[in-house]
């Protein structure tokens, strides 16, 4: 296995060319397939106004929080669509006391228990696929009748296993992996959004 960078690099030009070609790489190495049904998987259920889930750690959180602005506000910008979509990872005060009063691998679950139903559904990102968190919000959304989306990275870990469609990114460098789950965030969004335009003409017109 070739980890990048596997050398020094003259400029952050250079780099940045060295850069780009990995995530051209990743691009032509995830399944498109699993993308599409992930399409369909949303659309139903934001059509149906189950909730949306999302969750993650550190960058992934960002990730999570970033999904719920593209998908709440973004899709419903000339569209009838109008999703329920909520980040496990926004709240600071809910998940520090959770981490401090009961642990850290329920800080996602333990918010599931009280906000989740079935036919809902929850996306996890997790780079690694291995956050012990992220594991045990997968396996208490499968117990309970969620659906699961899960976008990892390096060999897709437990969570890859676990979700029922799994946005798994073969690299192994965690810029590339998440950049790859930020274009999987907007390209479900606007998918949801093109797909559902009133106005065919403002096909391109949206800030997210």
């Amino acid at each position: 296995m070739t980890y990048f960078p596997s050398q020094r690099y003259g400029d952050a030009g250079a780099y940045a060319a060295a850069y780009f070609d990995l995530i051209t790489q990743g691009a032509a190495r995830i399944d498109y397939d699993k993308l599409a049904q992930a399409g369909v998987l949303l659309a139903e259920r934001a059509a149906a106004r189950r909730t949306i889930f999302s969750c993650g750690n550190g960058g992934s959180a960002a990730i999570a929080n970033h999904l719920v602005c593209d998908c709440l506000k973004g899709i419903r910008t000339g569209t009838a669509l109008k999703p329920k979509v909520q980040s496990l990872s926004a709240t600071i005060e809910l998940m520090t006391a959770i981490v401090n009063d009961i642990g850290p691998d329920e800080m996602f679950s333990f918010q599931l228990e009280s906000l989740g139903e079935p036919g809902d559904v929850l996306i996890a990102i997790s780079s690694s696929g291995a956050s012990p968190n992220i594991i045990r919000a997968l396996q208490w959304a499968k117990d309970n009748g969620l659906s699961t989306i899960a976008m990892t990275g390096f060999s897709g870990g437990e969570a890859a296993k676990l979700a029922d469609i799994s946005l798994h990114v073969p690299m192994e460098n965690y810029g590339v992996i998440e950049d790859m789950h930020q274009s999987f965030m907007h390209i479900l969004a606007q998918y949801l959004r093109h797909s559902h335009l009133t106005d065919p003409a403002t096909l391109g017109v949206v800030k997210f």
